[in-house]
């Protein structure tokens, strides 16, 4: 538990840097078993040369481990540091001209976060614990992610797995300092907005303006190494497509579209344009998957039970013909039960507490609102569960933003619609979420023989702590940078503006949108729909060379340089595997997670430095020739 909380907390700051700049964040998984396995490792053989140990460490210890670090960080991302509780603050609020008034804002505050989170983020836990036997042993879900962790755990514990694990740990510390002291050197040249090597016109200055550069985050060409080719190219094209050809267009329209007296960050001008596009291909793209997996979910379910109906003694599912490590893992995970009657139990009990609290803390979110979704959330939570181990396709975001309409437009305008639409998918979103991160962890717990019991009160300390630790994180954050969640600052936050006009959407309707910004809406939500569709017909071969539309959304708002930094870590892996391919496969993941860890880590001594007022000594510009002409001349007179 010491051992998670320390690997929490680091990646916890690495969840909501990602959080807060572009909102792409990748599985940690591997990373989470990795250095968990080191640290204990470590320690024990430690205390085993003093003679205080003579129990070796063991996979099901390092499941634990794994298990809660990432039960933590997931807090980072499911708690909406990011998105829905920024969407509530005045920061936000202000680069929208609609629905800004108090009733619409709840600004950051760390009681109310920590009081919030705390309820709404235990209920998914208790939701499908009944379920776990169906879903893993009688249905055997794959859920590939659980199922890889608990594979690279496994091979930990070999002698010849934990001879390259210790190499692996070694190559990520390497680049994990290298990351480190990069950030650590940028920071000097970084003395206000603009300056510094993340603002280097890499393509030009015309390019650099329009997002097209190279920022040289670590973190980044990191992600780019662990994320499939196809997200990097996706982004990359959401990025030529917006900034290189549909802004400079509708630019051009200034003064007949939209006034050309406008703020840049009004969305009644070139703004509105980027986001509410933007949020047409998510939700298009999100309708299309809901749609998908929950068919694909109630497929699976009327198969399972129609083979259950029809299967016989000597078939081949049934379970006389499991391998006997199968029926090792199915003994062990039936012995510990988690009794039924404790999980309903704690369910009922904390949806009494939170029907009771949460309105205390939203005056605008009533209590039948969520009377309401806590009826539906277990079934919601089971389809999201079973959906992600047939197609490791977490569905939360979309449950949410389906809270935020429904909510919002209940609740209306003139009762505070906005807050409560963006409370209630805090609420829904955490059920749903939890869920399959505990069915993802119970698989894993399955495949290496470690005790349910003790897999539930790992998720249970590790959601614990990070609705501590994770308010805290982002309000260290919130402090110590002035400007975060403004566009273009160092933590625009984007989906929190995006998540905010979700919400203004659901409440006001349309009349939000700028002129002619409904037809495009119209058309990238059509468009994401068919792309979608025709990567499913095509199959997976060629599936691997269309773009992404969820993928491609994400540069609308915020420009390519992150998606520029992505596609370096693809051709870095690329050309990697085309030399030495054994190498790169075992240790590419090594050396991603060491470059987003150490950058991210640098985050916590930059905050403090920010806090106590000390600021980089140095502002790295670049300017035209003309410009630095007027610069020269006014510092010559």
């Amino acid at each position: 538990m010491v051992v998670s909380l320390l690997l929490a907390v680091l990646f916890t700051f690495i969840v909501m840097k990602l959080n807060l700049t572009t909102g792409i964040i990748p599985s940690l998984n591997i990373s989470a078993g990795l250095l968990g396995f080191f640290f204990l490792k470590t320690w024990t053989t430690v205390l085993a040369k003093t003679g205080m140990l003579t129990q070796p460490f063991t996979r099901q210890e390092n499941t634990v481990i794994q298990t809660c670090v990432v039960a933590s960080a997931g807090i980072a991302f499911s708690g909406g540091f990011g998105s829905y509780i920024f969407a509530m603050s005045s920061e936000v609020a202000n680069q929208s001209p609609e629905a800004n008034g108090p009733q619409d804002i709840k600004n950051p505050s760390l009681g109310w976060m920590i009081g919030f989170i705390s309820i709404v983020s235990f209920l998914g836990l208790f939701s499908v614990v009944p379920l776990r036997k169906i879903m893993i042993v009688d249905f055997r879900l794959t859920y590939p992610s659980g199922t890889a962790t608990a594979h690279l755990i496994n091979s930990f514990h070999t002698t010849e797995g934990a001879k390259l694990a210790k190499k692996q740990v070694r190559v990520l510390g390497k680049f994990f300092s290298f990351s480190f002291l990069w950030g650590f050197f940028q920071w000097f040249y970084t003395a206000s907005d603009g300056c510094g090597f993340n603002s280097f016109p890499t393509f030009g200055l015309e390019a650099y303006q329009n997002k097209f550069f190279f920022d040289f985050s670590t973190t980044y060409v990191g992600v780019g190494m662990i994320c499939p080719y196809i997200i990097n190219i996706s982004l990359l094209v959401g990025g030529i497509l917006s900034w290189a050809i549909m802004w400079p267009l509708i630019d051009a329209r200034k003064g007949d579209w939209y006034s050309a007296d406008l703020k840049s960050s009004s969305l009644h001008g070139l703004q509105g344009y980027k986001v509410f596009i933007a949020i047409a291909m998510i939700l298009g793209d999100g309708l299309y998957n809901f749609v998908k997996v929950l068919g694909r979910t109630f497929i699976g379910l009327y198969m399972e039970f129609f083979k259950k109906k029809v299967r016989s003694p000597s078939d081949p599912d049934s379970s006389s013909s499991l391998s006997y490590d199968d029926k090792c893992r199915t003994e062990m995970f039936l012995r510990d039960q988690i009794p039924a009657w404790f999980a309903i139990t704690g369910y009922v009990i904390i949806a009494v507490i939170s029907i009771i609290v949460v309105p205390m803390i939203f005056h605008q979110l009533k209590w039948y609102y969520i009377v309401v979704i806590y009826v539906i959330a277990p079934a919601l939570a089971f389809c999201n569960a079973y959906g992600c181990g047939l197609t490791d396709w977490s569905l939360a975001s979309t449950y949410g933003k389906l809270a935020i309409f429904t909510i919002g437009a209940w609740a209306g305008a003139s009762h505070g619609g906005v807050i409560a639409g963006l409370a209630a998918c805090g609420v829904m979103m955490n059920i749903v979420s939890t869920a399959s991160d505990l069915m993802q962890d119970f698989k894993t717990g399955y495949m290496t023989m470690a005790s349910p019991r003790s897999m539930f009160v790992s998720q249970v300390f590790g959601t614990a702590m990070g609705c501590v630790i994770s308010p805290c994180v982002f309000w260290l954050f919130y402090k110590a940078f002035g400007n975060l969640g403004v566009a273009g600052s160092a933590y625009p936050a984007p989906y929190a503006l995006v998540y905010r006009n979700m919400a203004i959407l659901g409440v006001d309707g349309l009349s939000a949108l700028p002129k002619y910004c409904l037809i495009f809406c119209y058309a990238f939500f059509g468009f994401a729909i068919v792309v979608n569709l025709l990567r499913d017909l095509v199959g997976k071969k060629w599936a691997e060379f269309i773009p992404v539309p969820m993928a491609m959304a994400i540069p609308f708002y915020i420009g390519s340089y992150f998606a520029i930094d992505m596609c370096v870590g693809s051709l870095i892996l690329l050309i990697w595997r085309k030399l030495d391919k054994f190498s790169a496969d075992t240790f590419g993941s090594a050396v991603a997670s060491g470059l987003i860890c150490g950058d991210g880590i640098w985050t916590l001594p930059s905050s403090f430095l920010a806090l106590a007022g000390v600021k980089p000594p140095i502002c790295m510009k670049f300017l035209s020739r003309a410009q630095n002409a007027k610069v020269d001349g006014f510092l010559e007179s």
